[in-house]
């Protein structure tokens, strides 16, 4: 049994006066990328400096402003790394890159070093604020780790004034989430009064999760007292760098920006220390969801995932927001029925706005195509059968004919596993068009006979015999299968009709249904058949079907 009692609750701030549930997201936040730092000591094998400026190219595509680049003064490889961005001139005059260090003087004075050349830059200063910090870490009194806050501030102060670039402070209290709020306020007003910011000049304070240690909404009231205590709060920048240790960092940060948030730090796929941070990825793209613009250009997932998978060396699992393979995959035959009328009534109704069942976004306007929609195992049902033969073939099963087909497909299934779109085809081929025996229709002459009538000279193979033979009817169709009744001892039924074009132009096949009932034993199917005339296809689908009840 889980030994439950060796863990206490953690205290939650009262806070009656909340604001936040009411709120909407409304507009993108500031997005800062720190794939470069916390991302890059999470992997068990760090990047390179190539790497590392494939990374950052790809961020700068993507449209993220602000960047990461690293802790300079912690090794050489970081220092190295951002000095090849200065010398090689990679930084965009739009995009101001970021620099982690802490609140000691011989740090500083080495990441000042590194930033020489860069026009503008965030320094984030930090150190721990916690309860627990304090104590069995630092040992420290709460005058004793503010002071620390102040000093890095001053020394980050003194060094900008002769700094030929343009310098912006950032502070984090880490573990701000372990810390009282009034300590917290205390220690970041401080912060800020050190700095002396401005509204044209802010300073960044950022509110990190560093652990997650309670639900989404306690957060969220921890960032809404922060943003409406802060003294000249036109002056801050209110920044949020949510962890994922209890899994829910995507909704701690949603929550975060309803509160008050201005920013989020955060990594593509929320890679970072233990359960990661937060996924600026997933993040923005609900944002998309719901029609607003996260002002990222992150329609082209595939590269994305391309470019992280080989710099990272980490695989993107499989269920993954937005980016696994398989979260626009249906297996489910409802899912899959469901998926399908959608598709076909948003086509119908001409519909601006995506409305599909199961699928919140539309997959082609992330870089996905509609292959991984539906797939077919034990599990599917006639929906996606159909919603395969429809999407990927043109052909639009009648709906009688779905579970007939979707039998077939499904027995295949079962016994070896997940049936692939082309295997489908093969199937549909097998089943329905490329079936000659007993009956293999040659050619038929249709000519109409008084005003209601047609009849059909029909050429057709009966059991490897060629057989001719005249019949009378009300249209093609049944004037063929009175030709085969006077000719071969069978009597047939037609029960149903359909037919559309396989693609368009004038070079475009027709597609016909035919269903057909064995009237001695009331058996029932139906019969497809493909050519450019209708009027053969027709035929041939009758064919098709008398094969299929009489094989």
């Amino acid at each position: 049994m889980l030994n439950f009692k060796r863990y206490k609750r953690v205290p939650v701030m009262d806070y009656p006066e909340r604001q936040w549930p009411n709120k909407e997201i409304e507009k993108a936040p500031v997005w800062c990328s720190v794939d470069l730092r916390d991302g890059n000591q999470a992997l068990i094998e760090p990047m390179v400096v190539e790497e590392k400026i494939e990374m950052f190219n790809l961020l700068v595509k993507l449209g993220f402003k602000q960047i990461e680049v690293g802790f300079p003064a912690a090794s050489q490889i970081e220092y190295d790394f951002l000095r090849q961005l200065v010398d090689r001139n990679l930084i965009p005059d739009d995009v101001v890159i970021q620099v982690l260090v802490q609140c000691r003087e011989h740090l500083i004075d080495r990441t000042f070093q590194a930033l020489q050349g860069v026009k503008r830059a965030v320094v984030h200063i930090y150190n721990s604020t916690s309860t627990l910090q304090r104590d069995v870490v630092f040992g420290m009194d709460k005058e004793h780790i503010k002071q620390i806050a102040v000093e890095g501030t001053k020394m980050v102060k003194e060094r900008a004034k002769d700094f030929p670039g343009e310098i912006v402070l950032e502070y984090s209290p880490e573990s701000f989430t372990g810390t009282e709020m009034d300590y917290a306020l205390e220690v970041c007003t401080a912060v800020q009064e050190t700095w002396g910011p401005t509204k044209e000049e802010p300073i960044i304070i950022n509110l990190p999760a560093t652990v997650e240690m309670t639900t989404p909404n306690v957060y969220a009231d921890q960032i809404e007292w922060m943003h409406r205590n802060f003294k000249d709060r036109e002056t801050i920048v209110l920044s949020v760098h949510p962890h994922n240790d209890r899994g829910t960092g995507v909704a701690a940060t949603e929550l975060s920006l309803l509160a008050g948030a201005d920013r989020v730090e955060g990594t593509l796929f929320g890679n970072g220390e233990r359960t990661g941070n937060v996924d600026v990825l997933t993040v923005a793209y609900n944002m998309f969801s719901q029609g607003i613009d996260p002002e990222l250009d992150i329609e082209n997932i595939r590269e994305i995932i391309e470019v992280y998978e080989r710099c990272c060396k980490m695989e993107i699992d499989p269920r993954h927001p937005y980016a696994g393979k398989l979260v626009f995959t249906a297996f489910s035959g409802s899912h899959q029925d469901a998926i399908n009328k959608g598709v076909r009534a948003l086509k119908a109704r001409k519909n601006p706005y995506w409305e599909v069942p199961y699928l919140p976004v539309d997959p082609s306007d992330l870089g996905r195509d509609y292959e991984p929609i539906v797939r077919i195992n034990s599990q599917s049902g006639k929906g996606g059968v159909a919603f395969v033969m429809d999407t990927f073939y043109g052909f639009k099963l009648p709906k009688g004919m779905h579970k007939e087909f979707a039998d077939v497909v499904q027995a295949v299934a079962e016994a070896h596993g997940e049936v692939a779109p082309e295997q489908i085809m093969e199937l549909f081929k097998a089943e329905y068009l490329a079936a000659k025996e007993p009956f293999n229709f040659i050619r038929c002459e249709t000519t109409d006979v008084g005003e209601t009538d047609t009849q059909a000279k029909l050429t057709f193979k009966y059991q490897g015999g060629i057989l001719s033979a005249k019949g009378v009817g009300n249209g093609p169709i049944d004037a063929a299968r009175d030709a085969i009744e006077q000719t071969v001892n069978v009597h047939v039924k037609v029960l149903d009709y359909s037919e559309h074009a396989l693609g368009e132009g004038s070079h475009a096949q027709a597609a016909a249904y035919i269903q057909v009932m064995d009237v001695d034993t009331g058996r029932v199917t139906f019969g497809v058949g493909v050519s450019p005339n209708i009027t053969r296809a027709s035929h041939r689908a009758l064919f098709s079907g008398l094969n299929r009840l009489f094989k």
